[in-house]
């Protein structure tokens, strides 16, 4: 009797303990949607013309790097630019970033799950909070708590006051989705191709809003027998940010009758995508895209239909 009720002692225990340690496990803090893309620029002065004169964003200093600057779309997101670091070779992205409730909370979460995180985060000079860490291929992701105070500036100009998803090469869906999906709750929101049965491009939304991460899935050609300016080009249509329009049928009309568009390498005009929406792109100065993107489908999609809802105004 005696050892049954020492065996049901230490069962009661076990159980409590495991209720004890489910209980203060982190649980992942809110990921609201996109905060940035982070970019290098070989030209600054190119770059600050495309990103304040075509896309009509405001600059303003960058807390994370004061080399760089940042060209603001709305209160809590921007584009990144930076220097082109020396040997950075084809490569124009440097890394891309999510917007969270709670940084640290995020980077507890991440480390109770075994992820490698840095031991704190760190705190800008506008009160955000940020840290970083590599997704399963090495891409660098940082995740932002904006500041609570954090204001539009305003710009009458700017082509578009929401960026709806970034894009980057991907090479492994499988491994990637061990990290966005499994890992941060990332949801499927489309998928598609250039052709009926193939997958070029997976879309997967936030957990806790409508932005989206797309894998660019087409792999570039060999370095060995291609052009590395060639490879810069495919690689910067890859690596992308896309600006959310009611219309890109008109934020095209603007941009061709304010004269914007001239000594810009862009599309010829709007087209519909795979994914049925109207879309328009244009180039920076080292060939990163950014994508003109209606918040809603025109025509039915190729390939699969969507999971989840459209982004908005």
């Amino acid at each position: 009797m005696c050892k049954m009720r020492s065996r049901a002692s230490i069962a009661i225990l076990l159980s409590a303990f495991a209720v004890t340690a489910a209980a203060q496990a982190p649980v992942r803090p809110k990921i609201t949607g996109i905060s940035h893309l982070a970019i290098y620029t070989s030209n600054p002065a190119a770059t600050d013309h495309y990103y304040r004169e075509v896309v009509g964003a405001a600059k303003l200093p960058d807390p994370e790097n004061p080399q760089g600057a940042r060209y603001v779309i709305n209160a809590t997101q921007f584009i990144e630019v930076l220097p082109l670091p020396e040997g950075a070779g084809i490569d124009r992205l440097d890394h891309s970033a999510w917007n969270t409730a709670n940084a640290e909370g995020m980077r507890r979460y991440l480390a109770a799950n075994g992820w490698s995180t840095p031991s704190a985060v760190t705190r800008g000079s506008d009160g955000s909070r940020w840290f970083e860490v590599k997704d399963p291929e090495g891409n660098r992701v940082r995740f932002v708590q904006p500041p609570a105070n954090a204001k539009t500036p305003d710009e009458p100009d700017v082509i578009g006051h929401h960026v709806i998803h970034i894009g980057f090469l991907v090479h492994s869906r499988a491994a990637e989705d061990k990290f966005y999906r499994g890992l941060l709750g990332f949801r499927p929101y489309w998928f598609g191709g250039m052709q009926e049965g193939t997958i070029d491009w997976v879309s997967q939304q936030v957990p806790d809003g409508h932005d989206w991460l797309e894998y660019m899935l087409s792999p570039l050609p060999p370095a060995s027998s291609t052009p590395a300016d060639r490879l810069q080009r495919q690689l910067g249509v890859m690596d992308h940010v896309s600006i959310g329009e009611v219309s890109v049928n008109d934020a095209w009309k603007d941009l061709a009758s304010g004269n914007r568009l001239a000594d810009v390498r862009h599309d010829p005009s709007p087209r519909i995508g795979k994914d049925g929406k109207w879309q328009f792109n244009l180039y920076d100065p080292d060939g990163i895209r950014l994508e003109l993107m209606n918040f809603h489908a025109t025509e039915k999609p190729c390939c699969s239909p969507f999971t989840a809802e459209d982004p908005a105004q």
